[in-house]
C-alpha cells in the first residue's frame, strides 16, 4: 500500500548551527560537513519517522563571513540560501527567517508542518503563531544550544540534533564539548593574561597533546583503506597535509560523500593511528595529519615494513 506523505518546509539558522558546531571542531571545513550530515540525515529522519517530504528549504547566514563555501553545498542539497549581511542587529538572520515562515503559512496552504533548524528564543513568537493556525512545529537543535522557554514550548516536537548524526560526527563532537568545558575551567583559575592565552590555544587545539589516544585495532574496510592511502602517499612526510591527502582519497574511496571521506580521518584519530593537530599560519591557522608509527595498523601497512 503507497503511505502518503505529509509537506513540510525547512528553516535552518545556519549561521547559529554552524558556530555552534565550529567550536566543537578542528576546523571550518569539518564543521560544514557535519552541518551538511545533519542536514541529509534529518530529513531522512522526517521521512522515515513523520512521512514528511520537505518540499520547501531556506538556510540563513552572511555567507560572506563564514569561511568555507556553504553556499554551494546547500544548493546541491536543493536547499535555497538567503544571504542575510551582519549588521548592527545581531537578530537580522532570526527576522528573515520569521518573515519567510510567515509568507510560506500563507501562501502554501499544502503545507501542515514546519521544521525549524534552530535554538534562540527569539523564534517563540512565529511558533506560537503557527500553532494558532494549526500547524504542526518541530525545533531541531543541539540541548547545549537551545533557549530552555523555546524547549518547553514544542515539548514533543523537539529533534535533538545530536542523533541525527553518524557515531564519529557525535564523538567528536562530544570530545570538543570537553575541550570547551577544559577551557572555561581554565580561564575562571587563570590569574594572569599569559594562563588565559593558553587556555584558548588548548581549546583550540593549537597546544599539541602529548600522547596518542589508546590505540585500538580499525575494523571498518573504509579507515583501513584511508590508512593505506595515507601511508602509501605520505609515509614519508612529518605530518600530512589535508588538500593532498583528500585528493588521493577522493580516487581511492569514490563511493563515499566528500563529508563521510572527511571523517574517516576522525575515525582514525579515534583509534590512535593519526592524531590532528593545529599550526598557526597566514593569514589562516591551519590542520595536519600526524601518523602514529607505534600503532598496530600503521606498522603493518607502512610500506617501509612490507
Amino acid at each position: 500500500m503507497k503511505i502518503s506523505k505529509d509537506y513540510a518546509a525547512l528553516f535552518i539558522d545556519f549561521e547559529n548551527i554552524f558556530h555552534y558546531i565550529r567550536k566543537r571542531t578542528v576546523d571550518s571545513e569539518r564543521a560544514q560537513d557535519i552541518v551538511i550530515e545533519l542536514i541529509q540525515e534529518l530529513r531522512k529522519k522526517l521521512s522515515a519517522d513523520f512521512a514528511q517530504s520537505c518540499i520547501v528549504q531556506y538556510a540563513y547566514a552572511d555567507f560572506e563571513q563564514i569561511e568555507v563555501n556553504a553556499q554551494g553545498q546547500l544548493f546541491l542539497l536543493g536547499v535555497e540560501t538567503r544571504n542575510v549581511v551582519g549588521t548592527e542587529h545581531k537578530n537580522a538572520a532570526d527576522m528573515r527567517l520569521c518573515i519567510d515562515v510567515m509568507e510560506t503559512m500563507y501562501t502554501r496552504d499544502e503545507i501542515d508542518t514546519f521544521v525549524l533548524m534552530a535554538g534562540d528564543r527569539d523564534y517563540i513568537p512565529v511558533l506560537q503563531h503557527l500553532r494558532k493556525h494549526a500547524k504542526v512545529v518541530q525545533v531541531v537543535a543541539f540541548k547545549e544550544n537551545i533557549s530552555g522557554d523555546l524547549l518547553t514550548l514544542v515539548s514533543d516536537g523537539f529533534i535533538d540534533a545530536m542523533q541525527c548524526l553518524g557515531k564519529v560526527s557525535q564523538s567528536e563532537l562530544e570530545v570538543g564539548q570537553e575541550r570547551l568545558n577544559e577551557y572555561f575551567e581554565l580561564r575562571a583559575e587563570a590569574s594572569n593574561e599569559q594562563a588565559i592565552q593558553i587556555a584558548e590555544a588548548r581549546a583550540n587545539g593549537k597546544v599539541a597533546q602529548v600522547a596518542f589516544e589508546r590505540s585500538s585495532r580499525l575494523v571498518e574496510k573504509d579507515a583501513q583503506i584511508a590508512l593505506e592511502v595515507m601511508l602509501h602517499n605520505f609515509g614519508d612526510k612529518p605530518e600530512v597535509w589535508f588538500t593532498p591527502y583528500l585528493n588521493k582519497l577522493r580516487n581511492a574511496l569514490q563511493h563515499l560523500a566528500e563529508y563521510e571521506r572527511k571523517a574517516l580521518v576522525t575515525t582514525l584519530e579515534m583509534h590512535g593511528a593519526v592524531k590532528v593537530e593545529k599550526r598557526r599560519g597566514e593569514p589562516h591557522d591551519y590542520s595536519v595529519i600526524v601518523i602514529n608509527w607505534d600503532h598496530p595498523d600503521v606498522r603493518e601497512m607502512n610500506p617501509v615494513n612490507i
